[in-house]
């Protein structure tokens, strides 16, 4: 525990980051519930940010109280005859209670939280996309990578890249196929179209080792590895492609690496004993392997082009989408015991990353909460008791047995989804605390 706790940093910064992250991501899950509630005619008494003492208040034209209450650690919407804030049961009123509703307006009103999260995140992602754009192809280079020897750079700011040692690239998908078949060589014929004009250049392998990125919770970034690094050498053993570092570091054993690093012009050596962590794979599965916690991409920086509206929101929904497929795939590799339960995150875990993201950015805060969204609303609809999932499969039940479970059922259903919730939070705090 006591190498866990320097990483929080500023414990001030890191809890504030948290709460902004979890108000938000619970606010947009209780609108959900709450507005589509409203609409289908299921009368809402309160709607909570917060749990505890009330510190303020208003009563709206539709007869809901809005509050912020003093624990900002969820929240919740207290439908007209529920029995408590988590829809337990209750008292089975008129139409527009939540247990006198139609079974449909009630199962809506549940799957909503959910789908707000779902929602929100496909917005973030769209709106990303929309500012930030996606690359366009032709590949045009807006930038020269500054990089020191081996490489070979002949590439210029505005030449098209068509291919690469012959293999054409009009797309995504062709990149991704070209990058699994270039040869690993320092120096590659480029293909490109410059003033008009096709010819061919040397260009560096695409995926080199300059630093894109550094995880904040792995051991490369407390060494001093910065983004913007290139990596010329492990234990003295010359690099010049990301897989060649890759296999390197595995083969290591965790043993300890001296990095040769070329930053801005000047040559440095940075030491770093790398750990085994859970990598996924580009297919979407896992692998365990020994890490530094640095992240490479291809070099080469493409002009992007703007999205329209409904592109955009292809491509977040797609986003979406992937995130629930990793998050599932990697829970199901937990369970059968492929890939440590190290990457099960307990709130501390995320608070922690929190206050990483908000620290590097407000980009990148905003799209951490846009992929703690999709795992909120994904986690909720599992068919745990007290969960949505949980509502969910009760009002299956109902629907196929023309009546809901007896008031014994949920109570001994809702213990035991509370219990599994509660053990599975103290499993993942233990797991973060003193073993991982």
């Amino acid at each position: 525990m006591a190498d866990f706790i320097p990483i929080f940093g500023n414990i001030g910064w890191t809890l504030a980051a948290f709460v902004v992250a979890l108000s938000v991501i619970v606010a947009i899950h209780e609108y959900g519930h709450y507005i589509v509630g409203r609409w289908s005619g299921i009368h809402a008494e309160v709607f909570s940010l917060g749990f505890g003492p009330v510190i303020w208040s208003r009563m709206d034209k539709h007869g809901t109280r809005w509050q912020i209450a003093a624990l900002p650690l969820g929240g919740y919407v207290k439908f007209l005859g529920d029995a408590n804030a988590a829809s337990a049961g209750g008292t089975k009123g008129g139409r527009n209670t939540m247990l006198g509703a139609p079974l449909w307006a009630r199962s809506a009103t549940v799957f909503a939280g959910p789908l707000a999260n779902f929602i929100f995140s496909a917005v973030v992602f769209a709106i990303f996309g929309m500012i930030y754009g996606i690359v366009s192809y032709p590949m045009t280079v807006r930038s020269v990578p500054d990089l020191p020897a081996p490489y070979v750079v002949e590439i210029q700011e505005g030449d098209q890249i068509l291919a690469i040692e012959g293999m054409e690239i009009s797309r995504g998908e062709d990149l991704s196929d070209v990058l699994d078949a270039l040869p690993l060589e320092p120096a590659l014929d480029y293909t490109i179209r410059r003033n008009g004009t096709e010819m061919v250049v040397l260009g560096p392998y695409p995926e080199t080792t300059a630093v894109q990125s550094v995880s904040f919770d792995k051991p490369a970034a407390p060494a001093g590895v910065k983004e913007g690094d290139v990596v010329t050498a492990i234990n003295g053993q010359p690099v010049f492609a990301f897989d060649q570092m890759i296999q390197i570091v595995n083969a290591s054993g965790g043993g300890d690496l001296i990095l040769d690093i070329w930053r801005a012009g000047e040559t440095l050596q940075i030491a770093i004993t790398p750990e085994m962590s859970d990598v996924t794979r580009s297919d979407g599965t896992f692998e365990t392997r020994y890490i530094m916690g640095i992240n490479g991409g291809i070099v080469l920086d493409a002009e992007t082009e703007f999205p329209g509206l409904w592109t955009a929101i292809e491509n977040g929904v797609w986003q979406v989408w992937y995130l629930i497929k990793l998050s599932l795939s990697a829970m199901w590799y937990m369970i059968v015991g492929d890939i440590s339960t190290c990457n099960l995150s307990s709130p501390v875990g995320i608070a922690q990353a929190s206050g990483a993201m908000a620290s590097a950015g407000l980009e990148e805060f905003i799209g951490f909460i846009g992929v703690i969204s999709t795992a909120v609303g994904m986690l909720n609809l599992f068919p745990i008791p007290v969960l949505d999932g949980g509502h969910l499969v009760f009002h299956a039940y109902e629907a196929v047995a023309r009546k809901p479970p007896s008031d014994k059922v949920l109570r001994v259903m809702y213990t035991i989804g509370l219990t599994l919730i509660l053990s599975l939070m103290v499993f993942a705090l233990t797991n973060e605390l003193f073993l991982c």
